[in-house]
């Protein structure tokens, strides 16, 4: 095989996610990056430069020296250039989906944060995310030029302890904080004026960036951001290599078309590759597909992904969410690269199994199976919830996707409600979770569910209206006239006087039924029911009663028990009692 290009020049992928709220900056940082560092020589080929903005849309990315301190760390083979690349996060939806769908390869985060406004909602949501997925983060205050000089430099340093505040009880305490003006006199001012403190922050990004660490193995999944054709070479798709390794001649699926290609190029940096790994960014040619078919979406080794349209997750309420977490509640749900509707159903473990631990909170991994008895839940159970300020109980959620949703397993899952005011100042990520279950068949409410055994519990009460004999009572109020009592026949009742018994039949035609004692009645409970019972009789006739001892009488009546349970997904909705 001829040495291809990459044997000479050994280039190492940074993925930098740019994140932050609506206007701090993003985009004219990114842009600042990239256009102070390619001025600094790095891009050698002018020609290619017009070819890469296309390739590398909504991702751009710039070259520095490679760092002394890496050349040193693991003895791996050496690299030549490390080139940032930023993964701009443009608006909420998206830089959910981003974050979460590039979760595997972003190895650090900016954080931009207005340094006159400080933080804001969605400042407060993108460290959420960080938290979820990212290693490493470096806070960039921009803006800077907007303070007056004279007070600047006493304004970064109040900024800066302020955010180290906030920032302490996360997983980036003590993470570094960096003040510049990526473009001075904002969005209209011309490109005259230079940016400050640029240098200092590629300088700051070097000193992070580290070996991350890149898993050739298991299946293929590319996310791709763009596609265009070429004339004569066929169709480009551009993205990130989120997990597995690619080589020229391999087959992909599309999983959204369900189509296969044949990969015929790969490029990296620009130079043609023989292949490319987790982390990598990549350009992949492949023939006769329209690119207008697919803008953004998964690449993936054939049959590794499944189409979901339900799923069984493990969940945890992610804390600065204000709002309960009810079921039946429908919330925007971000799996894999996608962000779609579903309703929800919180379940968790029986209460006599969800012993109050003093150990770590539910791990996101508890496995679920469906040999299992859970228990319905009208809301996410939190620890506070349970009677200790403890750790929130291990639990599940069912989700019943709006339409179908194309995912890896095991995948981190999000749950938002993004329909919130975006000014209001509240945290609008809800929960998180681990997809641990995933339906394929578009009928699973009747093929997969029956065999979820989620329970409710129930509870009748009604009276014993008169005893019959020793062994059997008449009972009323336990069922409206209407209901279909053969449903009940056999199930176990309680008197409130202690004794047993089994619902025979119904008596008459208005709702009252018979229950048969086993042991027999106590003689206290026969002397109660027969007093109470000849009372009313005596009573009844004259229209009010005249008796003093009537209302006594008559709040002492024996009470008939009857507690079952039934699962939520039971077709027949029978009642089951242990």
């Amino acid at each position: 095989m001829s040495e291809s290009p990459d044997s000479r020049t050994k280039t190492l992928n940074f993925n930098i996610g740019v994140l932050g709220h609506v206007d701090s900056g993003k985009t004219s940082l990114a842009r600042s990056l990239s256009s102070t560092a390619s001025t600094a020589a790095f891009d050698k080929n002018p020609q290619s430069r017009e070819r890469g903005i296309t390739l590398d849309l909504g991702f751009s990315s710039f070259t520095v020296d490679f760092p002394d301190h890496l050349r040193d760390s693991g003895g791996q083979q050496p690299y030549d250039s490390l080139q940032f690349t930023l993964v701009d996060c443009p608006g909420h939806a998206s830089l959910i989906r981003t974050i979460i769908g590039g979760a595997q390869i972003i190895d650090l985060m900016i954080l931009v944060v207005d340094v006159v406004k400080g933080v804001q909602t969605q400042t407060a949501e993108c460290l959420l995310i960080g938290e979820l997925t990212c290693p490493r983060m470096v806070v960039v205050l921009n803006k800077i030029d907007l303070l007056p000089p004279n007070k600047r430099q006493s304004a970064i340093e109040k900024m800066t302890k302020r955010l180290h505040k906030t920032l302490e009880s996360t997983r980036f305490k003590e993470c570094p904080v960096i003040a510049v003006a990526a473009k001075p006199g904002g969005p209209e001012a011309s490109d005259t004026e230079e940016p400050q403190g640029v240098p200092q922050l590629i300088e700051l990004l070097k000193k992070q960036t580290y070996l991350p660490k890149r898993d050739p193995k298991g299946d293929l999944l590319m996310a791709v951001d763009h596609c265009f054709s070429i004339r004569g070479q066929g169709t480009v798709m551009t993205g990130t290599i989120l997990q597995g390794s690619m080589a020229i001649n391999d087959t992909v699926e599309i999983p959204v078309l369900k189509v296969t290609k044949k990969i015929k190029s790969v490029q990296m940096f620009r130079k043609p590759v023989s292949g490319a790994m987790q982390g990598d960014r990549v350009g992949v040619c492949v023939t006769q597909f329209d690119p207008k078919l697919l803008e953004r979406g998964v690449v993936c080794t054939p049959g590794s992904l499944r189409t979901l349209f339900g799923a069984v997750i493990s969940v945890r309420k992610i804390g600065y969410f204000k709002g309960s977490l009810a079921t039946r509640a429908k919330f925007h749900i971000t799996v894999g690269h996608e962000t779609v509707m579903a309703r929800v159903t919180f379940f968790g473990l029986p209460p006599s199994d969800t012993k109050p631990s003093q150990s770590e909170p539910c791990s996101l991994e508890t496995p679920f199976n469906f040999d299992r008895e859970y228990f319905y839940q009208d809301e996410y159970a939190t620890g506070q919830a349970e009677g200790s300020p403890g750790p929130d109980p291990d639990q599940w959620a069912l989700l019943e996707f709006d339409r179908p949703v194309t995912c890896p397993a095991l995948c981190l899952v999000i749950g938002s409600k993004l329909d919130t005011d975006i000014h209001a100042n509240a945290c609008r990520l809800a929960f998180q979770g681990r997809l641990l279950q995933g339906f394929e068949d578009k009928s699973y409410a009747e093929t997969a569910l029956p065999r979820l055994r989620i329970y409710k519990t129930k509870h009748k009460e009604g009276q014993v209206e008169r005893v019959t004999d020793d062994y059997t009572v008449i009972g009323r109020s336990l069922f409206k006239k209407e209901t279909n009592l053969q449903l009940f026949v056999g199930l176990k009742v309680t008197l409130s006087t202690g004794e047993s018994g089994v619902i025979e039949g119904g008596f008459g035609q208005s709702g009252k039924f018979k229950i048969r004692i086993q042991e027999g009645l106590r003689p206290e409970t026969k002397q109660l029911l027969t007093s109470s019972s000849k009372k009313k009789g005596k009573s009844g006739n004259k229209g009010a009663p005249t008796s003093e001892e009537d209302p006594k009488a008559d709040s002492q009546p024996v009470s008939i028990h009857l507690h079952f349970k039934r699962y939520v997904f039971d077709p027949h909705k029978k009642m089951v009692q242990s």
